[in-house]
């Protein structure tokens, strides 16, 4: 074992001192350029580590710099998003503060072309229940409103007010199933009483066999209630159903979608019937 282990030893000094040798040989020796071959052999092996270190580094800096670029692509895409977000919500809100306008010129054109004192009110609530018919208004009696008032809109009859608090009131729907007013058909003037059917219809009730009601005419308020002034529409008939002469029930489509109402006009005036018996004696 000690003789192979001095034969190994003086192998690789023999090694060693032959790659001396051949160092020194190639420092000595110039390549046909006038550089030495050990110089050359240097700058090759050193030159492929500064690649190899060149391409490492400009790599990590593409891949930061695309990083920082879709950090900053992200950001402007949430501000972008953000913008139309914001845009949305404006356009939004001009287009509701335009139909509110629009429903306030239409409830202004409304009570300068009547003959009646009247206070414009806005719905503020809506009864939960189906059985009830009812909406709540943003005025009371401090606004001079009173029970029995008569509530019109545009389009028609509306209700009546049935409680009047110091600053909002409960308004009585005419398709509520308790609810009622005087009418007449506008055509030929046959009365009858029109009554809720607790949904989105109305009939009419109490109407002469010999009166002549068809479809498509117009439902006015007659005014005998003392409740709705006389004339206002109330809706158009569409549907007749009679038993022999007898009328069996007569249908009505009201002239106002309940569901989309939102501005009212009470009318603090007396109707006609209740401003007589309030001057009798």
């Amino acid at each position: 074992m000690a003789i192979l282990d001095v034969r190994l030893r003086a192998g690789y000094l023999f090694l060693a001192v032959v790659i001396a040798h051949l160092v020194l040989i190639s420092a000595q020796v110039n390549a046909r350029t006038g550089v030495p071959i050990l110089e050359t052999v240097t700058f090759g092996a050193f030159a492929e580590v500064q690649r190899g270190t060149s391409a490492v580094l400009n790599g990590f800096r593409g891949a930061w710099t695309g990083y920082i670029a879709l950090r900053n692509v992200r950001t402007e895409n949430e501000a972008l998003r953000q913008e139309l977000a914001n845009a949305q919500v404006e356009i939004q809100r001009q287009r509701a503060l335009a139909d509110r306008t629009r429903s306030l010129e239409t409830i202004l054109g409304l009570s300068n072309s009547i003959d009646l004192q009247t206070a414009a009110a806005q719905i503020i609530g809506a009864a939960a229940s189906p059985d009830f018919r009812t909406v709540t208004i943003d005025k009371g009696s401090a606004h001079q409103l009173r029970a029995d008032m008569a509530v019109l809109a545009p389009t028609g009859v509306v209700g009546r007010v049935v409680i009047a608090g110091p600053r909002a009131s409960r308004v009585q729907l005419l398709v509520d199933r308790n609810a009622a007013a005087g009418a007449l058909i506008e055509r030929s003037r046959a009365q009858g009483v029109v009554v809720g059917a607790g949904d989105d219809r109305l009939r009419l009730d109490y109407v002469s066999e010999t009166s002549d009601v068809a479809v498509g005419d117009k439902v006015v308020t007659s005014g005998i209630d003392g409740i709705y002034p006389k004339g206002f529409v109330i809706g158009v008939v569409d549907s007749v159903d009679k038993n022999g002469v007898a009328y069996r029930s007569i249908g009505i489509r009201p002239a106002v979608d309940f569901s989309t109402l939102e501005d009212v006009l009470v009318v603090l005036t007396p109707a006609p019937a209740e401003q007589a018996g309030a001057e009798k004696p």
